[in-house]
């Protein structure tokens, strides 16, 4: 099942880390994923990243390339 997915631990970082991990992996190989609602998303959001609402994510994990890193915001 999906949601088990979101059970498994998880690592914090802060956006020091998010940049350094861009500049390490190459912008290609990282996924942003806004998990915000579409409005927040519009006005404004990290350019190039996913937008997939909290209420969505369970269906849509599919989207997302398994062998990326992905920080949610």
């Amino acid at each position: 099942m999906l949601w088990k997915q979101f059970f498994t631990p998880v690592t914090s970082i802060d956006a020091n880390q998010a940049k350094k991990l861009v500049l390490d992996e190459g912008a290609d190989n990282v996924t942003f994923l806004d998990v915000r609602q579409p409005k927040e998303y519009m006005a404004g959001h990290i350019p190039a990243s996913h937008l997939i609402p909290m209420g969505e994510l369970d269906k849509r994990l599919g989207e997302l390339d398994p062998n990326k890193p992905v920080v949610v915001y």
